[in-house]
């Protein structure tokens, strides 16, 4: 049974950082894409970033240049470095992830980032 927990959340002023990680585990090939999304409230599930097995990266236009995702792939854990935050970032961050060889999602339970002064 495939199980994804996020952990890294708070409360943050703006400019400042956290660091969000994942941990994935129970897929007996592992892991082929992993990525973030996030939801404000009142508004949908959007995505952030996502990052390939082989490392590809792919970024939601508002988080270019302040967030950087990284995986491990010998830990199946992935992680969300968000530098600069902005009020707008505040959301429920999900950590979801694809299995390998059978592309079935998963997502955890969601982290809370709240940006405020």
């Amino acid at each position: 049974q495939v199980q994804v927990v996020e952990s890294g959340g708070g409360l943050v002023q703006p400019g400042g950082s956290l660091r969000l990680s994942c941990a994935a585990s129970g897929s007996i090939f592992g892991f082929s894409t992993m990525g973030w999304y996030r939801q404000a409230p009142g508004k949908q599930r959007e995505l952030v970033a996502t990052i390939t097995r082989a490392g590809t990266t792919n970024y939601t236009g508002s988080v270019k240049g302040r967030f950087t995702i990284s995986r491990d792939n010998a830990e199946n854990a992935v992680a969300l470095q968000m530098n600069s935050l902005k009020p707008e970032d505040t959301a429920v961050y999900y950590c979801k992830v694809i299995t390998y060889m059978y592309y079935e999602p998963h997502w955890g339970n969601g982290t809370l980032v709240t940006v405020s002064s």
